[in-house]
């Protein structure tokens, strides 16, 4: 799987929408060990939009965000959460157990890491004792936007280009998480929703995917006129699958939550 190039900018041009689930993970959240000085951490912070509400929820705590992009961070530090640590890290191979956390916290960064169903046992054995682990990963890799993507890239004409291996990891099913967190010793609440969010502007649903499963192409398609050229190709299916409405474009977006809770 191609290591994607970050643009936060981009990326925050629907901060509010990629921002919603969050807040309603953590509206499911109970109370952790050691507030309101709680360790937490933010698994995947990408620009520090995630870590602001995690502070605006624990405003007393000691929150890290840990990214592996330098380039997400360096938005974090500045205009997205400035109080908070950071940390330069992958979230595959990161082992928080030294920081003894109150709180392991993930907003949509599982679906990149192969096989990160096997990380929630370490995740929950470095926990403290009630401390909670809360997750949201998206579930639409069945959706237009995904399949769309993934048969162009087998297409003859950009199949060598930018590769046939698929833009993520992927994710499990509801029950499978949950199964996973029950054998790591968890109480467990998982769950799914589908947002159907209204995007206006040209070519909205280009512009959303622009910033998360479109990144690891353009960051293949390092020539200009290829990658406007595989821009529009992709366009017109996603205007095809996705038209706009006079109020502008319907697009349904499937979540996948989890809270978990240590016993002990």
């Amino acid at each position: 799987m191609t290591t994607p190039v970050w643009d936060p900018e981009q990326y925050l041009r629907f901060a509010d929408e990629r921002t919603r689930p969050l807040r309603d993970l953590l509206a499911r959240v109970p109370a952790v060990p050691h507030e309101p000085a709680a360790t937490v951490l933010d698994i995947g912070c990408g620009p520090g939009n995630s870590t602001a509400v995690l502070r605006e929820r624990w405003p007393g705590a000691r929150i890290t965000g840990i990214d592996n992009s330098a380039e997400m961070l360096a938005t974090a530090r500045t205009t997205g959460e400035p109080t908070a640590g950071y940390l330069l890290a992958d979230a595959g191979t990161y082992d928080p157990a030294d920081a003894k956390p109150d709180l392991i916290v993930s907003n949509a960064t599982l679906q990149w890491i192969d096989g990160h169903i096997g990380l929630l046992p370490r995740w929950a054995a470095a926990l403290e004792p009630g401390g909670v682990i809360a997750f949201q990963v998206p579930g639409n890799f069945g959706s237009p936007s995904h399949t769309a993507l993934a048969e162009l890239r087998r297409s003859p004409r950009w199949r060598r280009a930018v590769g046939e291996d698929t833009a993520r990891a992927g994710v499990h099913e509801p029950g499978e998480y949950l199964q996973a967190l029950a054998d790591a010793g968890c109480t467990a609440d998982v769950w799914e929703t589908t947002y159907s969010t209204l995007l206006t502007g040209p070519d909205p649903v280009l512009e959303w995917v622009k910033g998360t499963a479109l990144r690891p192409v353009l960051t293949r398609l390092t020539d200009p006129a290829d990658r406007d050229a595989f821009l529009a190709e992709y366009g017109a299916l996603l205007r095809e699958a996705y038209p706009a409405g006079p109020h502008g474009t319907v697009f349904p977006f499937r979540r996948i939550f989890a809270v978990a809770v240590r016993k002990g």
